[in-house]
C-alpha cells in the first residue's frame, strides 16, 4: 500500500448487509445510486452500523428504511474486512431467514433478482465479490497428501472425503512420484471427482491440468513469474500466497481465489512464523479475490476463517479421511 499510515489508527466503518432470497431461490442485488462511492455497482442491500446499535438491528433497520421490508435475521455467512482509498470497512453480511412485505428500492435505488448462479455477472465493490464465493464455492478445499506406496489406499481415501462432501481438490503428489504414475492417479482422481461433482485443480503442472482439461493451483514461486492467467476461464485457477505482494499478483493475473497462511502453528512446519487471524485480516483487506485460510486448520476453523474474511479453509490432514482431527 502507498498510503503509510498504520490500518490500526485508522477507524473501521462496521457495514450490515443481508442475503435476502425470493421463492425461486432468487437473491436480491441493490444498485449503488448516483452521487455515492462505487455509484452503479451492485451490492447486498445493507448499511452502516450506527453508534451504540447492534449489528442485528442496523441490519433490520437498513432494510426496513431501504426497502420497506421487516426480516427476521439468519446465519452469519462472512465479514469482510477492506480497504478503499479513502476508508476502511467490515461487511458483516448474515442470511435473512424470513421476510415480510414487498421489496421497493425507497431511496432510488434499482433492485434486481438474481439467480444465485448469475451473480459473479454483477459488477460489485470488492467487499461484496468474497460474498458470492461464499455463497457459490466450497468452505472447505482438500489438499492431497503424497500417495505413499499404496495408489488404491490413497484413492480410497479421496473417495471417502468426496462421499463426506469435499466439493473443492487440489492433487499433490508432494514431487516423489515417478511422472507415469503420477499421470495415472491424477486421471483416475480426476474421474471420482467428477463423479462426485467436485471440482478438481493440480498442484503445478499447468501442462498436464491443460491437457486433461482441469484447474491448476499455483505454487507461490510459479506466481510470481507469471504476468497472465496460465488456463482459459473455464478452468479454475488458484495460488499459494504468504503475502501481500503474491496476493496482489495473483489478483491482477485473474486467479479465480487464493490460499493464504499459515494461520496457525502447523505439524509440518513447526516453529515457522504464522500471520494469525489479525494478519490474515489486514492481508485479507487489500484484495477482492476470494481467499482459503490454511496452516493449522481443522473443521471448527470454517467459522473463525469466516469471521476473518475468508472463504473457508484449506488443509491436508483435516481433510483427508483417517486423519481427521489432526491439523495441517
Amino acid at each position: 500500500m502507498n498510503d503509510s499510515r498504520s490500518p490500526k489508527a485508522e477507524r473501521v466503518v462496521e457495514v450490515v448487509a443481508g442475503v435476502i432470497t425470493d421463492v425461486r431461490g432468487r437473491i436480491l442485488l441493490a444498485r449503488r445510486t448516483e452521487g455515492r462511492d462505487l455509484a452503479g455497482l451492485w451490492e447486498f442491500p445493507g448499511g452502516k452500523v450506527e453508534a451504540g446499535e447492534s449489528p442485528e438491528a442496523a441490519l433490520a433497520r437498513e432494510l426496513h428504511e431501504e426497502l420497506g421490508i421487516e426480516v427476521e435475521l439468519g446465519a452469519a455467512l462472512i465479514a469482510v474486512p477492506q480497504r478503499y482509498p479513502h476508508k476502511r470497512l467490515r461487511l458483516d453480511v448474515r442470511r435473512i431467514a424470513r421476510w415480510h412485505g414487498s421489496a421497493r428500492g425507497h431511496e432510488g435505488q434499482a433492485l434486481a433478482w438474481v439467480p444465485p448462479r448469475k451473480l459473479p455477472d454483477y459488477p460489485m465493490p470488492p467487499a461484496d465479490r468474497p460474498v458470492v464465493a461464499a455463497l457459490l464455492q466450497p468452505d472447505r478445499y482438500l489438499v492431497t497428501p503424497a500417495p505413499g506406496r499404496d495408489d488404491a489406499g490413497w484413492l480410497r481415501a479421496l473417495q471417502a472425503a468426496l462421499t463426506a462432501g469435499i466439493r473443492r481438490v487440489q492433487l499433490r503428489s508432494g514431487g516423489a512420484v515417478e511422472p507415469g504414475r503420477w499421470r495415472a492417479l491424477v486421471k483416475a482422481a480426476v474421474a471420482a471427482c467428477n463423479e462426485a461433482g467436485a471440482q478438481v485443480l493440480l498442484n503445478g503442472d499447468g501442462d498436464l491440468a491443460r491437457a486433461l482439461k482441469i484447474g491448476v493451483h499455483l505454487r507461490a514461486e510459479q506466481l510470481r513469474t507469471l504476468d497472465a492467467r496460465p488456463l482459459d476461464a473455464d478452468c479454475l485457477v488458484g495460488a499459494s500466497c504468504h503475502g501481500l505482494e503474491e496476493l496482489r499478483r495473483a489478483e491482477a493475473i485473474g486467479c479465480d481465489f487464493a490460499v493464504l497462511g499459515p494461520v496457525s502453528p502447523t505439524a509440518s512446519h513447526p516453529g515457522a512464523a504464522t500471520l494469525g487471524w489479525a494478519g490474515f485480516a489486514a492481508l485479507r483487506e487489500a484484495v477482492a479475490l476470494p481467499l482459503y485460510a490454511i496452516g493449522g486448520m481443522g473443521g471448527a476453523d470454517i467459522a473463525p476463517a469466516r469471521a476473518h474474511g475468508a472463504q473457508g479453509i484449506a488443509a491436508i490432514r483435516a481433510l483427508w479421511p483417517g486423519q481427521a482431527g489432526a491439523h495441517s
